[in-house]
């Protein structure tokens, strides 16, 4: 039988991916560390019986080499994602420890088909915007004085006008915060490696993935999983900046389908791929279908807090996917019907972005426009 590793197997998009890989009659071998915030160190009850299941750090070769033993596809999807200003441990969780991937597989001749490696939207930084007169830019991350005055939206370089945000394709990678900068090296490390070595290799380009198993610790699980919590909790869903950065949301069941795609096609071997909902959604309307979902009449707070690091707008096209056979099935309304009803119903529910917006203030990564009153924020 065929053995697949799934690092990062035991979180939210692992697990999806172990499941289906279970569907396919693949035995599964999951390697994950169960760190916070993600996990508390316990195996999730969600974990399957017959996966086998090995506690150890990607970052280790030991661990490693051992994971790796009569494997014949991986799917790397550990990874770290914070707002935290914990730079190296974006980098050697990410990026290293996807080099280390490829250094035993050719160091040590292992017969490995395809290797899978989970990159990111964040990879785009601010994606790609049109300004009338001037054509298209990719532009930087918008600047502290910017953010300061509450002014949010990207502006014409050259003539100061109005930037009108795209969908965003997979030719240019601009990112500018530590963990899109980490999912930047680490999709051309799978990429160049691969066909270097001739290793099958295919980079996922996530868009913001949401639905049931997400974490309700880690403060990087997305406006869905905040949104349902502070609801949940009977409390304002707190909205940075305007509310009306644009995002295109994507269920897991999308996301698994897509990513065990290239188990079945072998054309796309050796390419990135978006996989987004192919929606455009403010973060506003998301707060109000998720008050609609829960059934509470509460309305969200646009605070003009801003978080460091965050773009405005970004969307993904996903149309070389769709080349691929695939496309999106589950509506938004759907996506957060699930998320809502399992997180609602879980033992562990709780409302955790109050500690988790204060821990970002102490740290600076959140922060206040000169227009806000800081008292009511």
């Amino acid at each position: 039988m065929a053995r697949a590793l799934v690092t990062g197997g035991a979180g939210f998009i692992g697990s999806h991916l172990v499941d289906g890989l279970i569907a396919r009659g693949i035995d599964v071998r999951i390697l994950d560390l169960l760190t916070p915030p993600v996990h508390d160190g316990r195996v999730p009850d969600y974990v399957p019986a017959d996966a086998e299941f090995v506690r150890g750090d990607v970052r280790d070769p030991e661990c490693m080499r051992q994971a790796l033993r009569d494997v014949r596809y991986v799917f790397h999807m550990a990874a770290y994602q914070d707002y935290l200003p914990d730079f190296s441990t974006f980098f050697t969780t990410n990026a290293a420890s996807t080099a280390l991937l490829y250094e035993l597989i050719v160091s040590e001749r292992r017969n490995v088909e395809l290797v899978v490696v989970a990159s990111s939207q964040a990879v785009y930084g601010e994606g790609r915007h049109r300004c009338g007169s001037d054509g298209d830019f990719y532009p930087g991350p918008r600047s502290e004085e910017q953010l300061e005055q509450g002014e949010w939206n990207h502006t014409c370089p050259r003539c100061g006008g109005r930037l009108e945000a795209l969908w965003t394709g997979e030719a240019v990678m601009n990112p500018h915060n530590p963990y899109g900068l980490s999912k930047r090296d680490q999709d051309e490390i799978a990429v160049k490696l691969g066909a270097r070595y001739k290793i099958p290799s295919v980079s996922f380009r996530y868009s913001i993935v949401q639905g049931p198993r997400q974490s309700f610790r880690n403060a990087y699980s997305g406006a869905l999983r905040n949104f349902t919590v502070q609801l949940g909790s009977g409390v304002q869903p707190l909205i940075y900046e305007d509310g009306e950065q644009q995002r295109d949301y994507v269920g897991i069941r999308d996301v698994a389908r897509a990513t065990l795609l290239p188990l079945d096609r072998a054309a796309m071997h050796g390419g990135s791929f978006n996989v987004g909902g192919d929606r455009s959604v403010s973060v506003l309307e998301l707060a109000e279908l998720v008050a609609r979902v829960v059934g509470v009449g509460c309305e969200p707070r646009v605070t003009g807090l801003y978080r460091v690091g965050d773009t405005r707008h970004i969307r993904s096209d996903v149309s070389r996917l769709k080349a691929q056979g695939w496309l999106p099935e589950e509506s938004l309304g759907d996506v957060v019907r699930g998320y809502v009803a399992w997180a609602l119903a879980h033992p562990d529910f709780h409302n955790a972005a109050a500690g988790a917006q204060e821990r970002m203030k102490e740290l600076g990564v959140l922060r206040a426009a000169a227009t806000v009153d800081s008292s009511r924020a």
